[in-house]
């Protein structure tokens, strides 16, 4: 964690909030009855306006606009974290950074200069001591080096001086509240998750496995590390000082918050419902915040260890502990921010199952939250009341040190930056864009009432991103929206002093436009029922060209996938495809034109299924179109209804069977075999089809099987055909006979006329 903020007398800003009547606000999107009605976007509530874009304005959660503070990236370090920051009695910042694992030094107007680089997962912490000199914790090794400050050359962890190193620890002692001192060998740490000095000047490093304190007085040469404080938590993870000179630590295991004596005296102040307190920070009046995260009954997190690099969002330094920036599915929801003051009980103050609090800062106005794994920098406040005052551009915010003046650091994690937070020279929010779904006009700006200090402007366009041909930001014209018409419009709110917003809402208007018949299908002998056909009937499916065909798909005339008919040759069924930007109600109606006509006939008016099906034996046998034709008349009025239409592919009608004509049978010489004889008949018809081409013939002799038969010249092609075929009779069976002909078209209609022959022996 960052360098602990010593003082609470430091303003960063001060927020300004106008007290108002409460306004009942009007939902993201007002549902409408009929579609030509206008509409109202209104953007209302803390989750809509987190969608937007804020450039020094906080988004409070009561939902409203107010001025907050500027944010300004410094450095984008080579590392993917930066972990803790610290800075010098003269402004100069000093970075601990992970993967890889430095300390760099940041002095203003200068690149970063890597003072310090080590073959450690990271530097977990960094603090800058009362000598000059910097202190930085390396982890996992869990060692605590002491820097010169003002090296000109980069120093490396062999030839750096090391003031604490939790593996070669024996023999410590810790002193007990009784004076008496006790072996404290048993207590041997690899991880190191803070650091902070006392007004003495002396070390006070947090680490883990186990959890524990230690003391180091760097003030007097060869002093070694002693246990001032065990806990049997896994880890002792932040650590800050109260104004009465107790050490206030947070643990990892059950959530623990102590206040720890200056003789080394734990008295657990609170334990959390949450398994690991991330942060803790003092506020002037002694309240004690503490950020708590994670499930107590189980541990997600992976084994150690796993090296972070730009590609991984993904570094964990210990096990049972969320220390490390972690975008993985096995975070545990959100935080709990708590406040702890003498004499209360503990008070949850804020929570989110969004956001994961790694750092706090107690300030006047509130105590700051940084948050990953969205990035965001919360301010809360003492009655719950919170806001959003800044979104980095990393996914973590990681730790926060007093910066100069008023200005706070912020160290951030995928990627490793540093920002300051201070004031703001503008204050604007750009809010989320609308899409009208169709080309718009737009009219009035509603403001809700109290709102004041601000100017509103707006830009508009027809496609999707505001960087692409839109329109220039526009103020508004005598309270409404004075850009052009078009589908995308997105406003913007500049504050001026004291200034704050709430509710805003835009009026407009969807530009009718006219609806669209997509596709159409004839399926001539097909009857829609959307009743299950009958045991023994026969099904055709009927599917759009642009969708695949699946059997079985029962009738859904307000779906595209296929439907089912009834097969039937005396009904026609026709199926359309249609749509309407606007999202207008549609009615429909239907259109038949014979081959060589001019006039359309109205089949059918007022529909609003998309099939229908009519009865073929209405109409003449012949070729036909469909036109189907769409109006948005139901959600417009009469002269602003629109419509339009599509004519089908030319599909035959024929209803009318084949004629079968001149059917003779006669009988000629027999002819024999040693086993018998047999008669032949000599048969011979016509058949003509008014309307398509005759497709195949058959006989039957005295009602036996059918058998088919072509015709003289054997292709069938045409709508009229002649028959020549001879029919063996056996002797032993003469006499009288019958023959029967059918004969089929392409549309299955069916003629069928016979003949009775005699034959003899």
């Amino acid at each position: 964690m960052c360098a602990s903020l010593r003082t609470t007398s430091l303003s960063l800003f001060t927020f300004v909030c106008t007290l108002i009547g409460v306004c009942t606000l009007i939902g993201a999107m007002v549902p409408l009855a009929a579609a030509q009605e206008t509409r109202l976007w209104t953007q209302s509530r803390f989750e809509e306006f987190e969608k937007g874009t804020p450039q020094g304005v906080a988004i409070g959660s009561d939902g409203r606009l107010l001025q907050g503070p500027a944010l300004k990236e410094l450095v984008t370090t080579p590392s993917t974290f930066v972990w803790s920051v610290a800075t010098s009695k003269s402004g100069t910042a000093f970075l601990g950074t992970g993967a890889p694992a430095s300390v760099l030094r940041l002095e203003k107007g200068e690149k970063p200069f890597p003072l310090f680089e080590s073959k450690d997962l990271s530097v977990q912490a960094i603090e800058v001591g009362p000598d000059g000199a910097v202190y930085a914790a390396t982890v996992p090794s869990g060692k605590v080096y002491k820097l010169d400050a003002t090296a000109t050359a980069k120093i490396d962890e062999q030839k750096a001086t090391v003031v604490f190193d939790a593996a070669s620890i024996d023999g410590a002692k810790s002193t007990e509240t009784d004076g008496a001192t006790t072996d404290k060998s048993d207590a041997k740490s690899h991880y190191i998750w803070d650091l902070t000095f006392d007004t003495a000047g002396r070390l006070y490093v947090a680490t883990g496995g186990p959890g524990a304190v230690y003391r180091v007085d760097v003030t007097r040469a060869g002093s070694k590390p002693e246990l001032f404080f065990k806990s049997d938590e896994q880890h002792i993870r932040t650590l800050a000082w109260d104004a009465k000179g107790n050490l206030i630590a947070g643990s990892d295991g059950s959530g623990l918050v102590y206040r720890i004596s200056p003789e080394g005296k734990g008295y657990v102040l609170f334990e959390a419902p949450r398994r690991e307190i991330t942060s803790v920070a003092v506020g002037a009046d002694g309240t004690v915040y503490a950020a708590s995260v994670g499930d107590k009954s189980h541990n997600p997190l992976p084994p150690l260890p796993v090296q972070g690099i730009g590609a991984i969002t993904i570094t964990i330094v210990q096990p049972g502990s969320l220390q490390a920036a972690n975008a993985s599915t096995s975070v545990p929801e959100g935080t709990e921010l708590y406040a702890l003051k003498d004499g209360q009980a503990a008070r949850k103050l804020w929570s989110s199952k969004d956001d994961i609090v790694y750092a706090l800062a107690a300030r006047p106005d509130g105590v700051l939250a940084l948050s990953g794994n969205r990035g965001h920098i919360f301010r809360i406040q003492e009655n719950g009341d919170y806001a959003d005052v800044a979104h980095l551009e990393a996914q973590q915010g990681l730790c926060v040190a007093r910066g100069s003046g008023a200005e706070l650091l912020i160290g951030t994690g995928n990627t490793g930056k540093l920002f300051s937070l201070g004031a703001a020279e503008k204050h604007e929010y750009a809010s989320d864009v609308l899409d009208a779904g169709a080309l718009a006009r737009f009219g009035r700006v509603e403001i809700e009432p109290g709102s004041s200090g601000y100017e509103l402007w707006t830009r508009s366009g027809n496609v999707e991103q505001p960087v692409r041909g839109w329109s220039n930001w526009t103020p508004l014209k005598d309270g409404a929206v004075a850009s052009p018409a078009g589908r995308f419009l997105q406003w913007k709110a500049v504050l001026t002093a004291n200034g704050t917003i709430g509710s805003v809402g835009v009026n407009y208007l969807p530009v009718n436009a006219a609806p669209v018949v997509d596709e159409v299908v004839v399926v001539p002998g097909a009857r829609l029922n959307v009743q299950s056909p009958a045991a023994g009937q026969q099904t055709v499916n009927i599917a759009l060209p642009s969708t695949t065909q699946n059997a079985g798909v029962s009738f859904d005339a307000g779906s595209n996938g296929p439907i089912q008919a009834i097969k039937d040759k005396s009904a026609i069924t026709v199926r359309w495809a249609a749509h309407d930007d606007n999202g207008d109600d549609l009615t429909y109606a239907l259109y038949l034109r014979g081959d060589g006509e001019h006039v359309w006939r109205q089949l059918k008016d007022d529909l609003t299924d998309k099939a229908y099906s009519f009865d073929a034996t209405l109409i003449p046998d012949g070729g036909y179109q469909i036109k189907v034709v769409a109006s948005d008349a139901p959600s417009h009025t009469p002269g602003d209804a629109l419509t339009s239409e599509r004519v089908s592919d030319r599909f035959e009608v024929d209803t009318t069977p084949p004629v079968v004509n001149d059917l003779t049978a006669a009988e000629e010489a027999s002819t024999c075999t040693q086993a018998n004889c047999t008669k032949p008949v000599h048969v011979s018809f016509a058949a003509a089809d008014a309307a398509s081409p005759i497709a195949h013939a058959e006989y039957s002799l005295d009602a036996g099987p059918w058998k088919f038969v072509a015709p003289v010249g054997e292709l069938s092609d045409s709508k009229s055909e002649h028959y020549d075929f001879k029919v063996q009779v056996p002797e032993s069976k003469a006499g009288e006979h019958l023959l029967t002909v059918r004969v089929y078209d392409r549309y299955e209609n069916v003629g069928v006329a016979k003949t009775v022959f005699t034959t003899t022996k």
